[in-house]
């Protein structure tokens, strides 16, 4: 089984990225393939508005790392998606994924498809409930089944880079957060 890990971050190394690898860190101790997608180190433009997508099911966008990412998310099993709280709102780059895959609503990219969601904000009510809101709605959007954490998604408050691994209780949670979608991706894939 597969599970794509998308971390919305344009900070390479920062407390998303952190969190998102310490859920993808369950799959890959359970024998699953992992796929990261790190906007730090990946390049996908923003939705041209051209609705070409409409008639030809396909992007015309065809220069970045976007096609690679929907690739693999029509062909996993679960995914998790993370965003540091930008302006109470997903990282444009984040923003960016979610508006392309609309070129791929004919493939149903995520239908069925257990998601979990992170969301890291600098202080208390920075936004992180907007974010996880944002995420979930994303993911019900392409027909995945948004899958809570502990309570919902996962929720941290951290700043500088580094600062969430000093956090046993978020890191406990990201890997909760990653069982819960494990289980559900499983119990989705057993024969009936």
């Amino acid at each position: 089984m597969k599970v794509v890990g998308i971390s919305g971050s344009p900070r390479k190394g920062g407390n998303t990225e952190c969190l998102v690898r310490e859920s993808l860190n369950v799959f890959t101790a359970q024998g699953w393939a992992v796929a990261e997608f790190f906007l730090s180190s990946k390049t996908v433009y923003p939705c041209a508005g051209c609705e070409t997508c409409v008639d030809k099911y396909a992007c015309v966008i065809n220069n970045d790392d976007a096609t690679s990412l929907f690739d693999e998310l029509i062909r996993c099993d679960a995914v998790i998606i993370g965003s540091p709280v930008y302006y109470r709102n997903v990282t444009a780059q984040l923003k960016a994924v979610f508006d392309r895959s609309f070129a791929y609503k004919h493939n149903e990219l995520l239908m069925g498809k257990p998601g979990g969601a992170i969301a890291v904000g600098r202080g208390e009510g920075g936004g992180q409930s907007n974010v996880l809101m944002i995420i979930y709605n994303y993911l019900l959007s392409c027909g995945a089944l948004p899958v809570p954490g502990e309570i919902n998604g996962l929720s941290a408050r951290a700043d500088k880079p580094g600062d969430i691994m000093l956090q046993e209780r978020r890191l406990m949670q990201a890997r909760t957060l990653a069982q819960n979608v494990m289980k559900y991706a499983e119990k989705l894939r057993a024969p009936i």
